[in-house]
């Protein structure tokens, strides 16, 4: 969710007593939890050196390694995924990571005899959209507005605006309109009920 500050600065503020106030309150203080969760959870990776805008959605994700190899930009959604910091992971603005999705920043070397971890940042722009229980591989650029399709295995960076499916991903022929400008934090109950 997005911080409490931000929510209470930027709330929709009703008529003191009228119908819609309670309404409000009411949804407001149901998702009240979630929203405390939510934001100790931030706090708790930014405390460790991730750079998480406050506006930044971060669902139950399962983070291992450096936090400081972390940033996440504003009105960005990441669910229950899970991302391996071995190296930096920079995800852009308005960026949408569905839950299953899993971010690996390092592998092994299949060609060396000793079998050496190998590492490679990963860096996913603005707008992108990665669907569902996707993969990630080190050294992978998601470009601007790209779509990562549900289960797809990316190896190799992903134009701006493509849209890539499959094991290994390929990009298909549609391209994504590029004139994005929807804000994916928008949809969730929790921001609905402070923010309209």
């Amino acid at each position: 969710m997005a911080s409490l500050n931000y929510l209470w600065i930027n709330r929709s503020k009703y008529k003191f007593f009228s119908k819609v106030f309670f309404i409000c309150w009411v949804k407001r203080i149901f998702t009240l939890q979630d929203v405390i969760l939510f934001n100790f959870r931030r706090r708790k990776l930014v405390r460790k050196g991730a750079k998480i805008s406050d506006t930044a959605e971060m669902g139950i994700a399962k983070i291992g390694g450096n936090k400081r190899n972390l940033t996440v930009g504003e009105f960005s959604f990441i669910g229950r995924v899970e991302i391996a910091l071995h190296d930096k992971v920079t995800i852009g603005k308005y960026v949408c990571i569905n839950d299953g999705v899993v971010i690996l920043s390092a592998s092994h070397d299949v060609l060396d005899s000793f079998w050496r971890h190998k590492k490679a940042p990963i860096f996913i722009d603005d707008y992108a959209w990665i669907a569902t229980n996707a993969i990630i591989l080190p050294g992978v650029r998601i470009g601007k507005g790209a779509v990562v399709g549900a289960g797809a295995v990316v190896s190799k960076n992903v134009n701006d605006y493509a849209i890539v499916i499959g094991n290994p991903a390929k990009e298909i022929e549609k391209k994504r309109i590029e004139v994005l400008n929807y804000n994916p934090c928008e949809f969730l109950a929790t921001n609905n009920a402070w923010l309209k």
